[in-house]
Order: structure tokens, then sequence, then C-alpha cells
């Protein structure tokens, strides 16, 4: 079991940025962001695994994952927010140990956080 805890929602004016912060129990490869507006299904926004990473087109430029392994800590820099931006933003946790398998797709992320509100205003 792999517990995820976010934190670094907030409100904030469009073309500012939030920094996201997902604390996790134990050490996995694969560590994503996913995110849901209302409304709408839930999309992959970034993944990372070891030192790769993917990110969701509509955030490429913006938006850069990372992670601190002494920590276990995994971060999502959310720069130029948009209002299509906001929504509920989840951590998750991929158990499968190959990049191949570490993809945007819910597929194979069998942990997730409670999640943490982004709002960006016009």
């Amino acid at each position: 079991q792999v517990q995820l805890v976010e934190s670094g929602g907030d409100s904030v004016q469009a073309g500012g940025s939030l920094r996201l912060s997902c604390a996790a129990s134990g050490s996995v490869y694969c560590m994503g962001w996913f995110r849901q507006a209302p409304g709408k299904e839930r999309e992959g926004v970034a993944v990372m695994g070891g030192v790769n990473t993917r990110y969701a087109d509509s955030v490429k430029g913006r938006f850069t994952i990372s992670k601190d392994y002494v920590k276990r800590s995994l971060f999502l820099e959310m720069n130029s927010l948009k209002p299509e931006d906001s929504a509920m933003y989840y951590c998750a946790a991929n158990t499968r140990s190959a990049w191949s398998g570490c993809t945007l797709a819910e597929v194979g992320f069998d942990y997730w956080g409670q999640g943490t509100q982004v709002t960006v205003s016009s």
C-alpha cells in the first residue's frame, strides 16, 4: 500500500503560478499528476519514471514534474496558468516498474491521493 497526500492547490489569477506537492509513504518508480474538471473525465497531466517524463500537450512548456527521492515527494510546478487548468488535481502511483508502462493513461495507477483543488480565474 502507498498512501499519497497532495497539497498546494489554491485560487490564482490567469498567468499565475502554483506548485503542487505530493507526499508518498513509499518509493514508487512511476508517479504522476492527473486532473478532473467538473463534467469532464479525469486526464493525465504529467508522469515521471526515473528521470523520464511525459506531459499532456495542453501543459507542455508550462508545467514541470519533478521528484525528491529522499523525501519521497512528487511536485508539479505550474506556470502561465489558464482558466482551463482549473480542476481537482490528483497524485497517483503506478506499480509498474518499466518506463513503457508509465503513461498518461490511468491504467496501472493503483494508488491515488484525495486531490487538491486548483482554480484559475480570468
